[in-house]
């Protein structure tokens, strides 16, 4: 059997952000972090 070819990772990468991008609830929170440190930094 032939070993499975390693991904690179920026191949990982824009496979992590599509799945992320499909998951609202994620992208809700990470929303919500980004905004209160912006917040944060206003202060």
């Amino acid at each position: 059997m032939r070993k499975p070819r390693k991904r690179s990772f920026a191949e990982l990468v824009s496979e992590n952000k599509s799945q992320l991008m499909k998951d609202r609830a994620a992208m809700e929170k990470i929303e919500a972090r980004l905004e209160e440190k912006r917040l944060g930094k206003a202060e």
